[in-house]
């Protein structure tokens, strides 16, 4: 009887996934941004390994080389650098920081925001009165000014920019998670287990998070592009990471002197930061409606048509 249980949950889980691919399929744009940032999401994980060498090794022959000359390589698609590096492999390798620093500060703010929206949200005590007053003093200050404040006084390292941008990032979490539960925590499933005795942990964990995380999850998608944006204007103002450490916004603060006659050294780090930022506001509105019920039927006959 337990076999039969576990295969059947099996081929529930199986059913899904493969109902939510077909949904995806259904959204050619989506599904071209899901590709582009899986690409993308390879490159920052096993660029580094492969790449990061050709990256540090400066050769004055190829200063500025144009880009789609392939008589240096293929590496040299996109050109070379001021140093004669290859302007590719430093993108592909850039991918990994950038996408560190995006993913960190994203993770920590959901995490912290959530889990505070959800006390000042449900509890009915002090904390709920002091909570929302944080909020409110992070939000007095604008993201990317507190971000130069506290980065011109601080080492302009990868923690500390995680660290930085997680914290002007918390109260969007913070007051989504509070606004949705303050209206949450009236309905009739919540007061039912009030009724039963659940305590307020598992009243919290159980029913109120799983209705609210599918907003958070919504919105972190669209915070990602926001926070990627965030650390590449750091960077071009000279107060993100530093070399030898590299980012896309780094690459385009280098290429910046060249403009004129090197115009490849600021664009293709850039074009990788649009179509980046394009596909996570692509794949979000995706996930927006794959998450609403009012809506997704529209994706599920779709897919029903392309399976």
């Amino acid at each position: 009887m337990a076999q039969t249980d576990t295969f059947k949950d099996s081929d529930d889980a199986q059913t899904g996934v493969r109902q939510v691919l077909w949904m995806l399929w259904a959204d050619k744009w989506a599904s071209a941004a899901a590709v582009f940032l899986i690409i993308i999401f390879l490159c920052a994980l096993f660029g580094p390994y492969f790449l990061e060498e050709i990256t540090s090794k400066p050769n004055l022959r190829g200063r500025n080389s144009p880009p789609f000359d392939l008589s240096r390589g293929w590496m040299f698609a996109l050109g070379g650098d001021q140093l004669g590096r290859p302007l590719l492999a430093r993108i592909i390798v850039a991918a990994q920081n950038t996408m560190m620093v995006a993913a960190g500060a994203v993770v920590a703010s959901l995490v912290l925001g959530s889990a505070l929206g959800l006390i000042a949200g449900y509890a009915r005590g002090l904390a709920a009165q002091i909570i929302p007053r944080l909020a409110d003093v992070i939000m007095s200050f604008p993201s990317l000014l507190l971000a130069v404040i506290v980065l011109y006084m601080l080492e302009p390292a990868v923690g500390n920019l995680i660290i930085v941008l997680a914290i002007t990032r918390i109260p969007i979490y913070l007051r989504t998670t509070r606004a949705e539960v303050l209206e949450i925590r009236e309905r009739m499933f919540v007061q039912a287990a009030q009724v039963m005795g659940a305590s307020s942990r598992r009243i919290v964990f159980r029913h109120i998070l799983p209705v609210v995380l599918p907003t958070l999850l919504t919105i972190a998608t669209l915070d990602f592009a926001f926070v990627m944006l965030a650390e590449s204007s750091l960077s071009f103002l000279g107060i993100g990471i530093q070399p030898p450490e590299i980012t896309w916004g780094l690459m385009v603060a280098q290429g910046r002197p060249y403009l004129t006659t090197a115009w490849w050294l600021s664009f293709w780090p850039g074009l990788v930061i649009i179509l980046t930022t394009l596909s996570l506001n692509l794949l979000s509105n995706w996930l927006r409606v794959v998450l609403d019920p009012e809506q997704r039927w529209r994706l599920e006959l779709k897919g029903r048509k392309n399976g």
